[in-house]
């Protein structure tokens, strides 16, 4: 499975930022999908979820109502649309998969196998 992230870059606070992740590998329809984050010094965070019909979503507290998690599986490409953005969203995001079909939506780290290369988003105040 390969994951390929893309869409980050150096904004304004308030300002807006997509995030692409394009899988390739297996199946992408059957399984769950997930955003995360790392600043510097932190350990790496949730940030959100999206299930493999992309009818259930779920959020970290820190970017609910800001942040939207979305799917096309007919383009094998999970999305991570950010607006508000704020100083403190400033980290790497990884996009990531599970390596086995399961019930429900992973939330943490260690639930997924595979994990793109990370893309960098800045926000400056």
């Amino acid at each position: 499975v390969q994951l390929q992230a893309s869409g980050g870059g150096l904004v304004q606070a308030g300002g807006s930022l997509r995030l692409s992740c394009a899988a390739s590998g297996r199946t992408f329809s059957s399984y769950a999908m997930g955003w995360f984050r790392q600043a510097p010094g932190k350990e790496r965070e949730f940030v959100a979820a999206i299930s493999w019909s992309g009818g259930s979503t779920y959020y970290a507290d820190s970017v609910k109502g800001r942040f939207t998690i979305s799917r096309d599986n007919a383009k094998n490409t999970v999305y991570l649309q950010m607006n508000s953005l704020k100083p403190e969203d400033t980290a790497v995001y990884y996009c990531a998969a599970p390596g086995q079909l399961r019930v429900g939506v992973p939330l943490a780290p260690d639930e997924y196998d595979y994990w793109g290369q990370g893309t960098q988003v800045t926000v400056s105040s």
